[in-house]
């Protein structure tokens, strides 16, 4: 079973060569050209030197004179041989050096492609670590044979020139040489067999260490004050220790094949010398074809390991060109149309969700799930926590597609409109904020500013749009404070700011896309409550869009239109904030339930400053 598994990486690992080798045809052939060259000029350089030895230097040691013309002919041949071998290594480096940076280009670019193109239900199931192990070190692993494959190939070309210089020779010679060659592949084969699963476990758990690296790292504020350190500490140094095992393991691996791989060409030598000499006695050979054969010998033995190198990174390569697979096939994708809506965007936008069904796997989520966002109307979705409200501003912004039903923009399916088109009428502001390591333009303006490249006159965002979209956010004053405004430089995911700046900063850069819908999914919960209050108010009588925000305290309720009550993944109930008071126990409940809970935290807050001032 060991060997077939060891024999089936043996194949795809050719296959996923064969296609690299499709892929940069040009960048292969210059390679390859580079080392057939080397391996001719090898062999022949073998000859050379032996010819230089008979002619020239056992002369002069018999007779005591050196013929000046033919130690010039022996030195310029040399020196000629030299400088082609020299120019054969360059093209041959060269071109397996750019071949395999260009596939690790372009398999980056596929993988980061095909990331953007699945849906987020996709990347909720796996980890960020994991992805971003695949766009990295599976990349890398998938194109480490490359790098060695040219010379391998020259190295082929270089054994079959080899053994017919051999042969030619003398036969005796040419059966050890075959011999020689026989066993280092034979010792190459063995090694790539064991090395296989090796490479494979330590490519997998250099995933899994970059996975629990990232969740500890991104949820650093949480085990900080939950004191987990050293269990994270434990849970990491863990996975880490298999890791090192692995790698141990194959370096222990490596370390005894080695050896026999650098000793086997010694060897060989020492018995072509001797094989040599006794052919000598009896006249079979001459002096010069000894000295030839036994130092092609001690040159062959570097450029034969290069086939071991191609074998030994082949079960690697499979490892990570198997991850990268489940990435580039992964399903689920969610295709664009090629409708339009309002190209000026002049008016806001209506919303309706028709008799929409969700369910994440197994699970339901959302049931039958109707309601209207009238244009230029504010509504809020209250409800739970786990009541669907998130997954309802998902499908708003189609992040996510209904199972059934229909989420229309203007009476037109989402699913029927361009990325484009969706991307200039809807802005969704998520619970969490996210700010970039970059200045606070750039952030707001994600790089849509006059000139820098944008397409059309609505994606261009100058800087008095950029102030217009803090000011409508709440966050002009902060920023201005800033000690660089606009050019301060934000930290990774805005470490520099606090919670509520974050948020405001977030939805300023939602503001400066002028959406005809704006989607909040409770943006300003780190926002205090008349900072809050005043932003929904600007929004009301400055944005020209429709808002869907979820929400819970009872001040940024009351400022919407209309009420849309979620229980268990359905609308319990629609109607004024007053109307749902009145009518609704649950609501009326869960709305004062927040009260309180908001209530009980400004007075911790307030008591804490009391014991900080005292």
């Amino acid at each position: 079973m060991a060997n077939r598994t060891s024999r089936d990486v043996l194949v795809r690992g050719l296959r996923i060569i064969g296609v690299a080798i499709r892929e940069q045809r040009r960048l292969f052939l210059v390679a390859f050209v580079g080392s057939s060259l080397f391996a001719v000029l090898t062999v022949g350089g073998a000859y050379v030197v032996g010819a230089v030895v008979g002619q020239v230097v056992v002369p002069a040691v018999s007779s005591g004179e050196v013929d000046a013309a033919a130690l010039a002919l022996g030195a310029a041949a040399l020196v000629g041989l030299s400088l082609a071998k020299i120019l054969s290594v360059f093209g041959r480096r060269l071109g397996a050096g750019y071949m395999q940076y260009a596939l690790q280009a372009t398999y980056r670019r596929r993988v980061t492609r095909r990331y953007l193109q699945l849906p987020v239900a996709w990347h909720h199931q796996h980890a960020t670590g994991t992805l971003l192990s695949n766009a990295n070190s599976d990349v890398e692993a998938a194109w480490y044979p490359i790098a060695p494959l040219p010379f391998a190939c020259g190295t082929l070309v270089m054994l079959v020139a080899a053994l017919a210089a051999l042969f030619s020779t003398d036969w005796v010679l040419g059966l050890i040489g075959l011999a020689l060659f026989a066993s280092l592949s034979g010792l190459n084969l063995v090694y790539s067999r064991r090395m296989a699963p090796r490479q494979m476990r330590a490519q997998q758990l250099r995933a899994e260490v970059s996975a629990i690296a990232h969740e500890s790292f991104d949820g650093a504020l949480l085990v900080k004050t939950m004191g987990r350190e050293a269990e994270e500490t434990a849970r990491f140094a863990g996975r880490t220790g298999e890791l090192r095992d692995a790698l141990i393991s194959v370096g222990r691996l490596r370390g005894s094949f080695e050896p026999m791989l650098d000793t086997l060409p010694s060897l060989g030598t020492l018995a072509a010398l001797l094989v040599g000499a006794w052919r000598l006695r009896q006249g079979a050979v001459s002096v010069t074809e000894v000295v030839s054969v036994c130092y092609l010998f001690t040159i062959m033995a570097m450029p034969i390991r290069a086939i071991g190198w191609v074998v030994a990174e082949i079960p690697r390569s499979v490892a990570g060109w198997d991850r990268l697979q489940r990435v580039l096939t992964a399903t689920g994708e969610m295709p664009y149309g090629g409708r339009e809506l309002d190209p000026d965007g002049s008016s806001a936008a209506t919303l309706r969700f028709d008799h929409v069904s969700f369910s994440y796997g197994d699970t339901q989520v959302l049931h039958d799930v109707s309601f209207t966002v009238p244009a230029g109307r504010t509504v809020a979705l209250v409800g739970r926590t786990g009541s669907g409200k998130s997954t309802i501003a998902s499908l708003a912004v189609r992040l996510v597609d209904p199972q059934r039903g229909t989420v229309t923009l203007d009476g037109v399916d989402v699913r029927e409109l361009s990325a484009q088109s969706l991307a200039r009428n809807v802005a969704l502001v998520p619970q969490v904020p996210f700010a970039f390591d970059d200045t606070v333009r750039a952030n707001v303006s994600l790089d849509r500013r006059a000139g820098r490249g944008a397409t059309a006159d609505r994606s261009v965002i100058d800087d008095a749009e950029v102030w217009a979209a803090l000011r409508l956010a709440q966050a002009d004053g902060f920023v201005a404070r800033l000690p660089d405004g606009l050019d301060t430089e934000l930290g990774e995911r805005g470490t520099t700011l606090s919670g509520g700046q974050r948020q405001r900063l977030t939805l300023a850069r939602a503001l400066a896309g002028r959406p005809r819908l704006l989607v909040l999914d409770d943006a300003t919960s780190a926002v205090d409550p008349r900072v809050e209050a005043a932003i929904l108010s600007g929004l009301r009588e400055a944005a020209a869009a429709s808002i869907l925000v979820v929400a819970y305290r009872r001040a940024t309720i009351a400022l919407a239109d209309e009420v849309v009550f979620v229980e268990h993944g359905r609308v319990a109930a629609r109607g004024s904030h007053a109307e749902l008071l009145a009518t609704m126990p649950a609501y009326a409940d869960l709305v004062t339930a927040y009260e309180r809970a908001e209530a009980e935290r400004e007075r911790e807050r307030a008591y804490d400053e009391t014991e900080v001032s005292a």
